[in-house]
């Protein structure tokens, strides 16, 4: 079985490695899942960075998402062999895992391996934030990395609820793209000011802002907040903490809160958990919704994969899928 390692953290083109191991050994309630296609999200590469919330056990596997077929059911046979799933597990950059029947969740016949491979921690963080921050029809919501795949699949779904978006970017060819996804409002931060372009829009600013990048955007997204708005930060792709402004938390009554998806799936109730999936995935089978795909590539050809990953202006997701 072929899988991608890293012995040490660091930049995951210098770090990761493929390597030629035994095949897994299921245990009785768990089944042996041929992963067909994998995607490449921020949090994978903190991860091989050391950044991550999840400390790596060294030698350790990448990747926390991915799809594939069951090839050897559990010893109850509550997922037969054949039965396409999704799952989410620390290490799916390799060829075979083992994983809890019960965690497994089936895909729809209908679903391809492009979206059920991303179609849990984008979609359900963005599901999740939403639910979180209460936000009504009419009111304002501000997405910092608005092009990435959670800002298109949160632009979406809040439109869906009369929730009117904004949302940043750097490069201009991205404007258009948000736009018809149903963002209200695009910024170029490259060449605009934030903060004069929302003011100017929505004059008292906005209600909520989901922060992805934290650093100096994270704080100019802070300053677009409305008397007693509320910042949930998810995401530090600048790889930079907030330098947060004490008098405008104080003044106009801020909150700032950490989100993550993890945290929050665990917390929720069965039946309440039950009902986040079946939201989601009624989203993502939905004839408009769109998960992008920008490029796939298979397992052996990682450095290429990554390399298109930190392509600047990127529109879509990067695959890694079975050769």
């Amino acid at each position: 079985m072929k899988e991608l390692i890293f012995d040490q953290t660091g930049r995951p083109q210098e770090v990761l490695y493929l390597k030629e191991s035994e095949m897994p050994q299921a245990k009785p309630h768990e089944v042996l899942i041929r992963v067909t296609a994998r995607n490449i999200n921020p949090s994978d590469i903190m991860f091989v960075r050391g950044m991550y919330g999840i400390t790596p056990k060294l030698p350790s596997s990448a990747g926390f998402e991915a799809c594939g077929v069951v090839e050897k059911s559990d010893e109850s046979g509550k997922v037969p062999v054949g039965t396409r799933v999704m799952f989410t597990a620390i290490g799916t950059w390799k060829e075979y895992v083992c994983i809890p029947a019960a965690l497994v969740i089936p895909v729809p016949a209908q679903m391809p391996d492009s979206v059920a491979c991303q179609a849990f921690v984008n979609p359900m963080t963005a599901y999740g934030m939403i639910e979180d921050a209460g936000l009504e029809a009419g009111q304002w919501l501000l997405l910092t990395a608005g092009a990435s795949a959670f800002g298109k699949f949160a632009i979406q779904m809040a439109k869906a609820k009369g929730i009117r978006v904004a949302a940043t970017v750097r490069h201009e060819s991205q404007k258009e793209l948000l736009l018809d996804l149903g963002a209200e409002l695009v910024i170029n931060t490259a060449t605009e000011k934030l903060a004069k372009v929302i003011f100017e829009k929505t004059e008292v600013g906005v209600d909520v802002v989901f922060d992805a990048v934290g650093g100096e955007l994270g704080v100019k997204a802070l300053s677009c907040l409305k008397q007693k708005g509320r910042m949930m930060v998810f995401g530090a792709l600048a790889l930079e903490n907030l330098s947060i402004n004490s008098g405008l938390l104080i003044f106009k009554n801020l909150r700032i809160d950490g989100f993550w998806l993890s945290t929050w799936i665990e917390e929720l109730p069965a039946e309440q958990r039950m009902k986040a999936f079946q939201r989601v995935f009624g989203f993502l089978m939905q004839d408009d919704s769109k998960a992008d795909v920008a490029a796939t590539y298979p397992l052996s050809e990682f450095k290429a994969a990554l390399d298109a990953y930190e392509q600047a202006g990127r529109n879509g997701k990067i695959l890694l899928v079975s050769e």
